[in-house]
């Protein structure tokens, strides 16, 4: 009886533990589909070992589920990809400023240090590059053959010739984007007529085109010598003041020629309200008065706002002002792009809103219509209503001063043929006399 119910006692746990293993197989099959993780009691857990192939089944799906990068790495997806993208960089200035020069510096830096750069040429009137662009406007528009065909002067020229290249600017950022795994930067040199790209509906567009695809930071170049005169200093400031709020994008001061004149002088009236009143008191002209003014005005944007000293024709200052990209680049990806995409989805939400409206209003001209064809107004049929409708009333017009003209020149026919019987009687009583 003993040994009975040992035995019975043994098969009895035996089969109970292989209940609780295929229990929980189930439960960790269960587990693995749903991506849920189960958690058993202590004693259970105690008493049940899974085998080895159980564990193997369940590490492999969990690896195919992925669940604990899934939930951190498409938040950060977007972001990822677009900061592997490269920084576009471009290059505005006032004429003489050196802004050709430059851009020929930066791509010898980059050259030399090994960073992968690429070169874009967006004059159209310049006559020699000092550097290779990879993409160069001069190759796809003819600046004297715009001028001759459209009879327009060197500005318009220029102005032309960019709009003409901003229709197909959508191929230029798609061939970046096929190599911007191999590009850390995308050098952009500008037309000398600072205007034409700032503000001009192509410069708006090729701005934009960029700043919606890749990081971009706009480098204002100064002329430090000619900066040293407090009004000039302060015209380039609220020059670069206008850049910033007209692009929205970060901006950099490059204070160029440091090799002629130092830019401490700079950023010290940037810094000290004082030293720069005391520089301007020399001069008592309104314009001078107006500049102490706007220097108190500009306090804020002076804080805001990243400069560096270069040279270049030296090549002083390059490892500055790559610095002060890579952190504007960074104030780009937590400030400016959010923005940016803030106004493309506003954008893109009234465009579907005015989509919207005109397809309600096609749906409510077929429900009259009861199946007939619809016109589509354009507003030229309106225009032609309007004109006819005002041409039929000059001309009933004309007609009303034309019957006036008849009743008026009846009434005085009938006058002459009184007075001219009035005469006849006189002259007939004069005769009888």
């Amino acid at each position: 009886m003993t040994t009975n119910r040992s035995a019975t006692t043994t098969t009895t746990r035996d089969i109970a533990k292989m209940d609780i293993d295929s229990e929980f197989k189930n439960i960790n099959i269960k587990a693995a589909e749903d991506g849920t993780s189960t958690q058993m009691d202590t004693e259970d857990s105690s008493k049940v070992k899974p085998n080895d192939k159980d564990k193997e089944e369940l590490t492999e799906s969990m690896d195919k589920l992925h669940v604990e990068e899934s939930s951190s790495g498409l938040a950060s997806s977007s972001s990822i990809n677009f900061k592997k993208k490269p920084v576009i960089i471009l290059v505005v200035g006032m004429a003489g400023s050196g802004k050709t020069t430059f851009l020929h510096r930066l791509v010898c830096h980059t050259q030399a240090s090994n960073i992968r750069g690429y070169v874009m040429n967006l004059d159209p009137a310049i006559m020699t590059l000092p550097y290779g662009a990879n993409i160069d406007i001069r190759d796809t528009v003819r600046y004297k053959e715009v001028m001759k065909q459209f009879n327009l002067g060197p500005n318009g020229g220029i102005l032309t010739s960019l709009n003409l290249f901003a229709t197909k600017f959508d191929e230029v950022v798609s061939l970046i984007e096929k190599r911007a795994d191999q590009l850390d930067y995308v050098l952009v040199d500008t037309p000398g007529q600072i205007e034409i790209f700032t503000w001009s509906a192509s410069g708006a567009i090729i701005t934009e085109a960029f700043a919606s695809t890749f990081p971009t930071i706009v480098t204002y170049v100064v002329d430090t010598p000619r900066s040293a005169s407090p009004t000039t200093f302060m015209s380039n400031m609220l020059y670069a003041c206008s850049i910033l709020y007209k692009t929205r994008l970060p901006l950099v001061l490059a204070f160029n020629k440091i090799d002629v004149a130092q830019h401490e002088f700079a950023l010290e009236w940037m810094q000290d309200f004082e030293a720069f009143q005391a520089a301007s008191n020399s001069d008592n002209s309104y314009s001078a008065s107006l500049t102490q003014s706007l220097s108190l005005a500009l306090e804020e944007f002076y804080n805001n706002l990243r400069s560096v000293g270069v040279s270049a024709v030296s090549g002083a200052g390059m490892d500055d002002f790559f610095k002060a990209i890579d952190a504007s680049t960074e104030e780009y990806m937590e400030t400016y792009k959010a923005e940016l995409d803030k106004r493309r989805a506003e954008k893109l939400r009234l465009e579907e809103e005015q989509r919207k409206e005109s397809m309600d209003k096609l749906r409510r001209d077929m429900e009259k219509s009861r199946g007939d064809t619809v016109v589509l107004s354009t507003g030229l049929k309106d225009k032609e209503a309007k004109v006819r409708t005002m041409m039929d009333e000059e001309e009933e017009e004309e007609e009303d001063l034309i019957n006036e003209d008849d009743d008026d020149y009846d009434r005085s026919s009938e006058d002459d043929d009184v007075i001219g019987e009035d005469e006849d009687e006189q002259v007939g009583e004069f005769s009888f006399k």
